[in-house]
């Protein structure tokens, strides 16, 4: 009898395709394709690109859920019903691991930064409880959330740990709201602490800048977490699930245009012969604008092995045409080329507190350099002065100021 009341019940429930359904569909297919594409195309050593993959597969799933839920086509999946909260909680966590590992570089690792994982683990564990109750449970669970109007159907008693779990899950939105406030909380904290790098990146310069868009990511995380709030605020179930779910689609979208703006395709080279840019003509300052973007955005100044040779494969350029465009638009050698953002780096930390650890030759070691006589030179080369007589003048101008 339980059977048939069951599947009537299932019959009646109506399957609807409109315009926000579609738009929920292209972009959860997308979101899935771009996470997919940064699966296989992105550096393993690329922490904040692959971080920012696992963002829009946390992204996809979750509207894949809202998809079927509003569409009625839930009701030939409802095993899978309520099936990606854990996933809801980790999009905070994303949001802000892909900031302080692309900003701050450091390095996301479950050891060090296992403190935030505990929240969804613990839902993982509830949900699992929830995962193996019968279909009349998610049955109900699904009616009750999106078609109210239809009757419940009989369940089986309950037992100690689903009686947890259902208590626990009845505090779903007060967690997730404080997840998303504190994940919003701290990602604005990492964007603040970068000062002035931050001013006056917006929208568009997020083009060419990680910090324009990192502000730009943590603005919509913002944005999302008000419309998430004034959609709890306004239903009382889960029928205003579908507008949070069209915010992050046209999200989705305009991550996938930033990307394909971005892309090689669109450059010159790309479809050049082999020899058609040969002596390089106006692109040497294209070259060395590329060059520079990338040295800054990857901080790539800082390692003590980069090289000419390395530069120029991260940019897809045969070395004597990256030396070349840097000899013709600066007058410098590679060497000097990179070594004044080395010494840019140094001027900062010789005065950051958080560098008063070190003595000011491991100042020149942190920023790349391999001998401390290297770092003296092209100090008083690009300072025209030398790191103590900086360092000493720099105090005694905050003690004036003071």
């Amino acid at each position: 009898m339980q059977k048939i009341d069951i599947q009537s019940i299932i019959d009646t429930i109506p399957i609807q395709h409109n315009g926000i359904s579609m738009i929920m569909l292209c972009g959860l297919v997308q979101g899935f394709v771009l996470s997919l594409v940064i699966a296989f195309r992105s550096n393993k050593d690329n922490q904040p690109m692959r971080l920012i993959g696992w963002f829009l597969f946390f992204l996809s799933i979750i509207g894949l859920d809202v998809y079927l839920c509003y569409t009625g086509l839930m009701k030939h999946t409802l095993w899978a019903n309520d099936s990606t909260e854990v996933f809801i909680l980790l999009l905070g966590p994303s949001v802000y691991f892909f900031l302080i590992s692309l900003l701050s570089r450091e390095r996301i690792t479950i050891r060090s930064h296992w403190i935030h994982f505990v929240l969804p683990a613990f839902y993982m564990m509830i949900h699992t409880i929830f995962f193996l109750q019968p279909i009349s449970v998610k049955l109900n669970c699904y009616i009750s959330a999106y078609f109210p109007d239809l009757p419940l159907v009989e369940e089986p008693t309950r037992s100690i740990l689903a009686n947890i779990c259902f208590s626990v899950r009845s505090y779903w939105r007060a967690i997730m709201l404080i997840s998303f406030s504190w994940y919003a909380f701290l990602s604005a904290r990492v964007i603040y602490r970068q000062g002035e790098r931050i001013h006056g990146y917006f929208w568009l310069d997020a083009k060419t800048d990680k910090y324009g868009f990192s502000k730009n990511l943590v603005f919509l995380f913002l944005v999302g977490f008000v419309i998430v709030f004034l959609v709890f605020w306004n239903f009382e179930n889960d029928l205003g699930d579908h507008y949070i779910s069209i915010f992050f689609s046209l999200a989705i979208y305009g991550t996938s245009i930033f990307m394909l703006s971005e892309s090689r395709f669109f450059e010159k080279s790309w479809i050049a012969d082999k020899y058609e840019t040969s002596g390089m003509k106006s692109d040497a300052e294209q070259i060395v604008t590329r060059a520079a973007q990338y040295i800054r955005q990857e901080a790539y100044h800082l390692n003590s092995d980069g090289s000419l040779k390395d530069l120029a494969e991260q940019l897809e350029l045969a070395p004597n045409y990256l030396s070349q465009a840097i000899n013709t638009q600066t007058g410098q050698n590679f060497n000097d080329f990179i070594n004044q953002y080395r010494i840019e780096e140094a001027k900062k930390r010789l005065v950051d507190e958080n560098y008063a650890h070190l003595n000011i030759a491991g100042i020149g070691q942190s920023v790349g350099f391999n001998s401390k006589s290297a770092f003296y030179a092209s100090f008083k080369k690009h300072a025209q002065t030398t790191p103590s007589a900086y360092l000493k003048k720099t105090k005694e101008k905050s003690s004036a100021n003071s």
